[in-house]
């Protein structure tokens, strides 16, 4: 006999069956809510009744009569007394109450395993935390855990510490650096590696409370950003870190992140930037970053010591002064942009003493990129030339007052190489990549209130604006578009940001020509400078 097919309503479900299913599934969790007082009575009638049978079962038959005659007597007494059956009902309905509630033990402290990490965490911190004079001390070898640690720990699914609070004796000396720091260090090391921890000292309350960071996103690409003329975005951190938030196109949708703003400008107190970090860490992302958020309001100078052609897709493009690679074009370009520079402050002292208002020629802001200076330096001690940081100069000394923004990025094992100019000039600063706590406060000046993971993706590293605080942030993905790794997506992504004008191509060559002859940008004011051919 064949089998006949189910019907097609049975086989697969169509929308209004799911939202059907979905309606009696949320009408019976309501009801279960409202229902829920006599859920717990009829359990608890259902115990007492199985209890009752139970004791009777138990009951020897020689004794079975008394019993039921001492229950009869109870009966009757309940029926003559006032409000008897009223109080011998609510009584039994309180006592099935009682007996149907939920009773599922909760557990009220850690499991084994975690005390054990949280004793062996307890004596790793002893010889920092104890002196020998002390009579009672707050850490001990072989002592309770529980003094110093209390209930304000948290552990993840995999029984791993995310949250720890440590009570210090007051003794501590909480002001150094150095002992901060061993401590943090023993906390990262006992409480697993591989992960970003954040520590709160309250030298108040001498309590330090250690929290693990989650990771920050890296699916925010390049796009045009809320932000006020001279307000520029390095990149994005935690949300409790900053007080502003911004709307963002992550992935599909869009969201308010955090991001970490750098002012320039005249009322800027850090008009400069330099950026640290090892190949591949991001630095050149960061710059490309810079450069398509100063376009939309200013002009831009770029000069890439390193010669790998990054900077590319700006050739050509309005706003985009020079982007120069070779030695001879960045010494020109930058005598330039020193030219310019005294240029904007003459005009501008000007028009003060006459009591007008700046030249607009003046009012554009001019930003100044160089990735990699120290190569350019090598070549030009090699030849025997100027080094292209000595131009700098009057741009870092300068530049607030008249509108130039000097951006240097360059390498770990080549800041030494970075005049004493370039240095005290840029206060604020970035560190991009794996780099050691040694190795950022060298950059920044003070050590993160976190610890540096060993893997980091590109762009993810540290920031601290002048004399502020050390952030830890995350660069906006800003690839090559002419790169063939890029995806589709991010490629456009930059190509849209990008100002009016086709990118420079090779015009046909004469047939006298002796070479080719490429087609160089003449936007700069007053001199330009001479590029390589």
């Amino acid at each position: 006999m064949a089998r006949r097919p189910l019907p097609r309503i049975l086989r697969s479900g169509s929308a209004s069956t799911t939202r059907s299913r979905e309606i009696a599934r949320t009408a019976a969790d309501s009801a279960t809510d409202v229902l829920h007082p006599l859920i717990t009575v009829t359990r608890g009638l259902r115990l007492l009744a199985r209890a009752g049978r139970q004791k009777w079962a138990a009951t020897p038959k020689d004794r079975r009569g008394h019993v039921l005659f001492l229950v009869a007597a109870c009966v009757l007494a309940v029926a003559l007394i006032p409000y008897g059956p009223l109080l011998a009902l609510i009584s039994v309905m309180g006592a099935a109450a009682w007996r149907g509630r939920d009773r599922t033990p909760t557990s009220t402290g850690p499991a084994e395993a975690e005390a054990a990490r949280l004793q062996a965490l307890y004596e790793a911190l002893v010889p920092h935390f104890s002196v020998a004079e002390d009579p009672g001390p707050l850490f001990s070898h072989g002592g309770d855990w529980e003094k110093a640690f209390g209930t304000s720990y948290e552990f993840d699914g995999n029984g791993r510490l995310t949250r720890l609070q440590v009570h210090y004796p007051a003794y501590f000396t909480d002001g150094d650096p150095a002992s901060r720091a061993r401590v943090e260090q023993v906390l990262h090391a006992k409480s697993g590696r591989g992960r970003e921890y954040h520590f709160v000292w309250d030298e108040e309350s001498n309590h330090l409370l250690m929290t693990v960071l989650a990771a920050l996103p890296t699916t925010i690409a390049a796009q045009r950003f809320v932000t006020a003329p001279g307000e520029t975005v390095l990149g994005f951190t935690d949300a409790d870190a900053v007080r502003r938030t911004v709307p963002v196109q992550d992935g599909d949708g869009t969201r308010d992140a955090s991001p970490v703003i750098w002012r320039t400008g005249a009322r800027s107190t850090e008009p400069h930037l330099l950026i640290a970090g090892h190949p591949g860490s991001g630095t050149t992302t960061l710059l490309r970053s810079l450069a398509l958020q100063a376009l939309q309001h200013g002009d831009i100078i770029v000069v890439e010591g390193g010669g790998t052609g990054e900077y590319g897709f700006l050739t050509g493009r309005e706003g985009v002064l020079a982007v120069e690679c070779g030695l001879a074009g960045a010494l020109a370009t930058l005598e330039w942009a020193a030219h310019e520079t005294e240029r904007r402050l003459i005009a501008a002292n000007r028009a003060r003493q006459a009591g007008h208002p700046e030249p607009e020629d003046i009012k554009r802001p001019l930003w100044i990129l160089l990735d990699r200076p120290s190569a350019l330096g090598h070549l030009a001690a090699a030849d025997g030339r100027q080094d292209p940081q000595e131009l700098l100069q009057v741009p870092l000394r300068h530049g607030r007052a008249a509108g130039v923004t000097v951006v240097v990025a360059d390498q770990f094992d080549s800041l030494d190489a970075l005049t004493d100019t370039v240095r005290n000039h840029t206060r604020a600063r970035a560190v991009l990549g794996p780099a050691d706590r040694e190795q950022v406060e060298a950059v920044l000046g003070v050590q993160p209130h976190t610890t540096p993971t060993p893997d980091v993706p590109p762009g993810r590293g540290y920031t601290r604006l002048g004399s502020g605080p050390v952030l830890r942030f995350q660069v906006p993905a800003t690839p090559d578009p002419y790169d063939e790794a890029t995806s589709e997506a991010q490629r456009q992504a930059v190509l849209d940001l990008l100002p009016g004008g086709a990118p420079a191509v090779e015009q046909a060559v004469p047939e006298d020509a002796a070479g080719p002859v490429a087609v160089h940008t003449e936007q700069l004011v007053g001199t330009p400078a001479v590029a390589e051919g």
